[in-house]
């Protein structure tokens, strides 16, 4: 199956001062990249530069004041609401705080288990399944009984990206995915990252403020 294609074509993003204001605070200028099957395209900056505003961007959270979002060709923002979740199925996002990601009153098996529910995995595969998974991200059923804030950080953003590899996307965007986390863990996320990235040939689009931390993941 031929992989889709993202392309950011002159995305700018202004916001107005106030709710009567017309004037523009413009916090992204003509923003283009391209991400690619396998590769990791490296996005830095400090705190308030606009770099998670692009990403709700390419989710289809946020609606850009100019440029496209081409996926597949298709210009989401351009695209009915159908056809824009269609063309997004293929790209998930991890976000900074995982465990705020997640459902505070379910345990991380309900969680798991839904997600599963809700992309239709047959229910006689879904413990199968979900137990791979748990072997690939480097976690034990230990966790299936407890609550996010049970789990350490690092368990939780495990636990997100099983929620991602559940979906199969081909496109991950990663917002500061371990700046919440010890050194220690960070390099463990990281390793996790780049093994999931040569086995699934997953593309990334790694938001962050640490330039070592880009120079070391992007291509």
């Amino acid at each position: 199956m031929l992989s889709i294609s993202v392309i950011i074509e002159n995305v700018s993003k202004s916001y107005h001062y106030g709710l009567l204001s017309k004037k523009l605070d413009p916090i992204l200028s003509n923003i283009s990249l391209e991400l690619t099957k396998g590769k990791t395209v490296g996005l830095v900056g400090p705190s308030g530069v606009g770099k998670t505003t692009l990403a709700k961007i390419i989710m289809g959270l946020e609606k850009p004041t100019h440029g496209k979002i081409l996926v597949d060709n298709t210009d989401i923002w351009a695209a009915s609401v159908e056809d824009r979740i269609n063309s997004l199925k293929k790209i998930k996002m991890v976000f900074q705080d995982s465990q705020g990601s997640l459902n505070p009153r379910k345990t991380i098996k309900q969680t798991l288990y839904e997600t599963a529910n809700l992309i239709g995995i047959e229910n006689s595969k879904i413990e199968s399944v979900i137990l791979e998974l748990l072997d690939t991200v480097g976690l034990s059923s230990d966790i299936f009984c407890r609550y996010p804030h049970q789990i350490s950080g690092g368990q939780n953003q495990r636990v997100a990206l099983m929620r991602i590899l559940l979906v199969q996307p081909e496109y991950i965007i990663l917002d500061e995915p371990t700046s919440a986390l010890d050194i220690a863990v960070q390099a463990q996320i990281l390793d996790l990252l780049k093994n999931l990235q040569k086995e699934m040939k997953f593309g990334y689009l790694l938001i962050s403020h640490n330039i070592p931390l880009i120079e070391f993941m992007s291509d």
